[in-house]
C-alpha cells in the first residue's frame, strides 16, 4: 500500500507486441489511458476485452467502484451506464459466457489491469480494474490482463469511492470512449 502523502512507484516498461486498447476517461480522472493487453498471457481475457470494445460496449461505463492505494473497477457493460440506475453497478457482465481462469506469475503492481471476478475463480466476464499500487496477495488468484503503458496520472486521479468496498457515489468517472489503436 502507498504511504499516505507519496506517490507509488511506476515502472516505466516499453509497450510489446500486444494489442493496444486507448479509454477516453471523463471526470475528474479526465484525459486518455493506453492499455496493452496481454494476449499471450490470457489470450481468452484479451480477446473478451477486444470484442467488447469492438462492439461500444464499454463507452459510457462507470468506474463504479475506486478504492485508494488499492485500484478503481470498471467494465459492468449491464448495469455500470451513465445515467442508468447505478445501484447495481458492478453486479454485471456482458451477454457473452463467464471466462475460466487465465492465471499467471505476473505480479499485481500499479499499471496493471486485473479481471474482476466473483468468488469463483472461473466467473470473470467483462469488469476488469486497474491497479493503483502492488497487492500481492492477488498474485496468482485473479486473471492479470494487461498493462497501461500511458496515461497512469489519468489512473491516479479517478474520482475515490467511500467506504470498505469503494462504492463511487454522485458522479462517477467514466470511460467515455473505449477503441482499438495501432
Amino acid at each position: 500500500m502507498t504511504v499516505p502523502g507519496s506517490t507509488p512507484q511506476v515502472v516505466t516498461v516499453p509497450p510489446g507486441d500486444g494489442p493496444k486498447v486507448a479509454l477516453t476517461v471523463a471526470g475528474e480522472g479526465s484525459g486518455e489511458v493506453v492499455i496493452e493487453l496481454f494476449d499471450d498471457l490470457a489470450p481468452n481475457h484479451a480477446e473478451r476485452i477486444l470484442t467488447l470494445v469492438d462492439e461500444g460496449a464499454y463507452d459510457g461505463v462507470v468506474f463504479h467502484r475506486v478504492i485508494d492505494g488499492f485500484m478503481a473497477q470498471t467494465g459492468d457493460v449491464e448495469f455500470g451506464r451513465e445515467g442508468g440506475d447505478l445501484s447495481r453497478a458492478g453486479m454485471g457482465g456482458s451477454s457473452y459466457p463467464d471466462l475460466a481462469a487465465e492465471f499467471s506469475e505476473e505480479p499485481f503492481v500499479a499499471g496493471v489491469v486485473g479481471m474482476a471476478r466473483s468468488a469463483d475463480p472461473d466467473s470473470a466476464n467483462s469488469q476488469f480494474f486497474i491497479m493503483f499500487d502492488t497487492a500481492t496477495h492477488l498474485d496468482g488468484q485473479y486473471t492479470a490482463v494487461g498493462r497501461v503503458i500511458s496515461g497512469m496520472e489519468v489512473v491516479q486521479s479517478i474520482k475515490r469511492g467511500t467506504g470498505r468496498n469503494g462504492a463511487v457515489t454522485g458522479e462517477p468517472d467514466l470511460i467515455e470512449r473505449a477503441r482499438v489503436v495501432q
